[in-house]
């Protein structure tokens, strides 16, 4: 289980040393993957019960050539540590239950001319 509020804090920590803006509303993604689309599937589907926008699920290749089936749960909010790592731990604790790999989350940098700078796990 990842520190997730250490790499809450020292995510948003980085965006606003870097000048993003911290009143801004974030795109908040949290990453799920698994080769069995059926189970993701039943996953996303909780997801999105309790809230979250959900991408369609994508198969994407690893380096070692390995495949998967990835899916994010979004949601845009602004840059609560505390909101964000609570979402976090319950995320996870829901993907482990379904037996499926909870990839952390990330967003952009949000800054005053509109640039975007993915800054992900």
């Amino acid at each position: 289980m990842e520190n997730w509020l250490e790499f809450t804090n020292d995510t948003i920590a980085a965006l606003l040393e870097d000048g993003s803006d911290p009143d801004a509303e974030y795109t908040i993604e949290h990453h799920f993957y698994d080769e069995d689309f059926a189970k993701l599937e039943k996953l996303a589907v909780e997801v999105f019960k309790l809230g979250f926008e959900v991408t369609d699920a994508e198969e994407v290749e690893f380096e070692d050539g390995g495949n998967a089936w990835v899916f994010d749960a979004i949601r845009e909010q602004s840059l609560d540590g505390a909101a964000i790592t609570a979402d976090a731990i319950k995320l996870e604790a829901l993907a482990r239950k379904f037996g499926i790999e909870y990839d952390g989350w990330g967003t952009y940098f949000e800054g005053d001319e509109g640039e975007f700078e993915d800054d992900e796990e």
